[in-house]
C-alpha cells in the first residue's frame, strides 16, 4: 500500500519530534516543519496526503496556515491540534472546510486513525481529478485502470497484467469469489484494448433460462422457430469486434460449451434456422467464482472448454485478504452516494473504521458497496454492529446517550431481520417503550425486513 503522507507543523520542538516518530513507527511519511511558512513552501495541490497542525503558533497560527492553505486547495485533508479553549474555534474551522480535530491531549490511535482517513478521502479527490483529466484529453488507459481501485500488492499485480496482454489477442479467464469485481476487471481489459470502441456485451450465464440462452447467445433468424417473427443477432455476433463477457460461465449447460468451444476455436457463429457460418473478431472474457482447475471443483464444466479460456487467469483477491484498501474503497463509494442520494457523505469514526477492517466481508467489494450506500442513507447499522456517525462526540451526555440507544435499536432490528419480538428480547424493553423509541428516533422497522423495499428511515434527532 503506498505510504500515508503528513505534514506535521508544530513549533515546539519536542513535540514536533515525538509525533514524527511515532508516527514514523506506524509507517507515516512525515515531513515535520517548525512553522506555516515552511509547511506552505511543501504543499501543493497534487500533494497526496494530510496536513496536521497546531493552532497556536508563533508568526502564523493554525487557522491562518488552513485558510493559505484553502486558497491552495481547498481539497487537501487539514487536521487541527486544539488546547482545550480553542474547540470553538476548531469546530468553526470545519464549518470552513477543515478536516477534523483533535483535542489536547489526544490518544496517538486517535490521530493515526485521522491521518489514515483523510488520506483516503486525498487519494480519492486526487484519483477524481485523474479521471477527469483522461475524458477531456486524448488517452483513457489511465482513467480505465482507476476503475480498479486498490493499492494492495494483488491490485497492482492485476493492473500489470491487464496492461500487458491487453492487445494481445487471446481469451481470458477471470476467477474471484461473489461481488469480488469480476465484471469490472472485464471492462478494464477491454477500455485498456485496441477494442475499446467496440461494444462491450456482457452476459450472465446463470441468469439466463435454458430454453432462450441458445438464441441469446447465437441469434436466430425470422422463423427459426415458433414466435420467432424476425432475425435477431444474437450476442456473440453483436460483440463483433469488441469483447464479449460470459460472468458464472461455470452455469452454462454442457450443450452449450459445446457450441462455445467451437466458436473459441473457429471464431465463427451459426444463428438458428441458418446454415451460415459468419465470421466474428472478439475478445471472450469468462468469469468463475468456481475454481475451474481443480477437477473436483470443475464438476460438469469441460476440460478442453477451460484450457481453451485458461490462456491468461486473472485472480482476484477477496476483500478480506486486501483491507488496506478498505478505507479508499469505502471513501470512494459514500462519496459515490452522497452523490447520487443528494446527502452529505458521512465522517465515519474510528470504531466503525475498526468494525470495517474487522468484517470478513463475504459480499466482497459489492457488500462494501451497499454498506456505504446505507451508512450514507443512514437506514441500517453498519455490519458486526458497525455504525455511521457524522459526529460521534459532539451534543451533550443525554443526546450521545440517545444516539448511542437508536444504534442498539438498529442493531437489534438487523440482527433479527426486522422481526420485533427478536429485537425486543435482544434489549430487554416492554413493546410500548420499544414502539416509543422507534417514533422518538424516526427508526422505521420496515427497512431491515428481508425482502421489504428499504424506504429510507428518518434519523431524527439521532445520527446512523
Amino acid at each position: 500500500m503506498s505510504p500515508m503522507n503528513v505534514v506535521f507543523v508544530d513549533d515546539d520542538a519536542d513535540v514536533r519530534h515525538a509525533n514524527a516518530q511515532a508516527l514514523d513507527l506506524q509507517g507515516v511519511s512525515v515531513q515535520a516543519c517548525a512553522g506555516a511558512r515552511e509547511a506552505l513552501d511543501i504543499l501543493t495541490d497534487t500533494f497526496p496526503g494530510v496536513l496536521v497542525t497546531d493552532v497556536r503558533m508563533a508568526d502564523m497560527d493554525g487557522l491562518a496556515l488552513f485558510r493559505h492553505v484553502r486558497r491552495l486547495d481547498p481539497e487537501i485533508p487539514v487536521i487541527l491540534i486544539t488546547g482545550h479553549g480553542d474547540i470553538e474555534m476548531a469546530v468553526g474551522a470545519m464549518r470552513e472546510g477543515a478536516y477534523d480535530f483533535l483535542s489536547k491531549p489526544y490518544a496517538p490511535e486517535r490521530l493515526l486513525a485521522a491521518i489514515r482517513h483523510g488520506t483516503a478521502q486525498r487519494r480519492l479527490v486526487l484519483e477524481n481529478r485523474r479521471l477527469q483529466a483522461q475524458a477531456s484529453g486524448a488517452g483513457g488507459a489511465d482513467a480505465a485502470e482507476s476503475m480498479l481501485i486498490g493499492d494492495a500488492p494483488a491490485m497492482v499485480r492485476i493492473r500489470e497484467l491487464l496492461r500487458h496482454v491487453a492487445d494481445a489477442d487471446v481469451d481470458v479467464l477471470i476467477h474471484g469469489e461473489t461481488g469480488s469485481g469480476k465484471e469490472v476487471v472485464a471492462q478494464v481489459l477491454h477500455r485498456l484494448s485496441r477494442r475499446r470502441d467496440a461494444p462491450f456485451v456482457a452476459i450472465n450465464c446463470g441468469a439466463l433460462p435454458e430454453s432462450v440462452v441458445e438464441s441469446e447467445l447465437f441469434g436466430h433468424e425470422a422463423g427459426a422457430f415458433t414466435g420467432a417473427q424476425k432475425r435477431r443477432v444474437g450476442r456473440i455476433e453483436h460483440a463483433h469486434g469488441g469483447t464479449l463477457f460470459l460472468d458464472e460461465i461455470e452455469s452454462m449447460s454442457a450443450a452449450m460449451q459445446v457450441r462455445l468451444l467451437r466458436v473459441l476455436e473457429t471464431r465463427q457463429v451459426a444463428p438458428l434456422g441458418t446454415n451460415e457460418q459468419r465470421t466474428v473478431d472478439l475478445r471472450v472474457v469468462a468469469a468463475t467464482k468456481a475454481d475451474l482447475g481443480d477437477p473436483a471443483l470443475r464438476a460438469q464444466f469441460r476440460e478442453d472448454l477451460y484450457y481453451r479460456l485458461n490462456v491468461v487467469t486473472v485472480n482476484i483477491p477477496p476483500l478480506r485478504e486486501r483491507r488496506e484498501d478498505i478505507p479508499l474503497l469505502f471513501t470512494h463509494f459514500a462519496a459515490l452516494a452522497a452523490r447520487r442520494f443528494g446527502c452529505p457523505a458521512p465522517q465515519p469514526d474510528p470504531a466503525l473504521w475498526r468494525r470495517l477492517m474487522a468484517h470478513d466481508w463475504p459480499g466482497n467489494v459489492r457488500e462494501l458497496a451497499h454498506v456505504a450506500d446505507r451508512c450514507v442513507l443512514g437506514v441500517q447499522p453498519m455490519p458486526a454492529g458497525a455504525s455511521c456517525t457524522t459526529a460521534p462526540d459532539a451534543g451533550s451526555l443525554p443526546e450521545r446517550i440517545e444516539r448511542y440507544e437508536a444504534e442498539l435499536i438498529r442493531e437489534a432490528l438487523a440482527a433479527h431481520d426486522g422481526d420485533i419480538r427478536g429485537a425486543l428480547a435482544a434489549l430487554g424493553l416492554p413493546r410500548k417503550t420499544f414502539y416509543d423509541k422507534l417514533r422518538r428516533y424516526g427508526i422505521d422497522r420496515r427497512a431491515y425486513v428481508r425482502g421489504e423495499p428499504r424506504t429510507g428511515a428518518a434519523s431524527g434527532g439521532t445520527s446512523s
